[in-house]
């Protein structure tokens, strides 16, 4: 469900894709619920070898990062530092990721392109880019680590199912229309680039 607080439009688990339909590209919204930390290998586990997910991601949140945990007693663990790993690594993976488990939300570091959007549109989901370099902050948004499933991963692969609570800010960069804000905003960029190389050449075209 879409709660708002304070300001904040707040994407609450589990998702539906109706929450999704008044999301856009370039909007900042918050999560609050179950957020799995879901990288290269779990991708390829999913996608290429078929297996099953361990951890209930439909209508829930991954998030592309490896994250820095501290183990505590009776097999529990405190998140350290979480920053989000590039999500362009899991490009290739995402449509048959998305189609397989039903992930709502997908948070990472920078943009992805016509594989995700085309999820995004074809599954009702969203991608978003959490600014890079707030690792801690980000891991302060940890209320708790529910599970660690495939730990042979090692610590920045294994999936770690957390309870979040206003997780972001996260920025929409493809909405559940399949609307890439990164690939958008390139076209607008180049187009601004050329009239100004334009207009830069006639000032400067006495240089020999």
């Amino acid at each position: 469900m879409v709660t708002y607080q304070d300001g904040k439009k707040i994407l609450v688990t589990p998702i539906s894709a109706e929450d999704l339909k008044d999301i856009h590209i370039g909007d900042i919204i918050y999560l609050s619920g179950s957020l799995t930390t879901c990288r290269d290998v779990a991708h390829r586990r999913v996608v290429e070898e078929g297996r099953e997910i361990p951890v209930d991601v439909r209508n829930n949140a991954i998030l592309h990062a490896g994250p820095i945990i501290r183990p505590l007693e009776n097999d529990k663990f405190e998140m350290v530092s979480v920053g989000p790993t590039t999500s362009m690594r899991m490009e290739k993976f995402e449509y048959e990721f998305v189609k397989t488990t039903g992930v709502r939300v997908i948070v990472g570091k920078g943009g992805m392109k016509e594989n995700t959007a085309n999820a995004c549109r074809d599954f009702g989901c969203i991608h978003c880019v959490i600014p890079a370099g707030n690792a801690v902050v980000a891991a302060c948004c940890v209320e708790e680590i529910e599970c660690a499933e495939w730990r042979d991963l090692g610590m920045p692969e294994t999936l770690w199912n957390c309870r979040v609570k206003e997780f972001g800010p996260l920025i929409v960069s493809i909405d559940a229309e399949g609307r890439n804000y990164f690939e958008e905003k390139k076209i607008e960029y180049n187009e601004r680039k050329e009239a100004q190389i334009a207009k830069i050449s006639a000032q400067v075209g006495f240089i020999k």
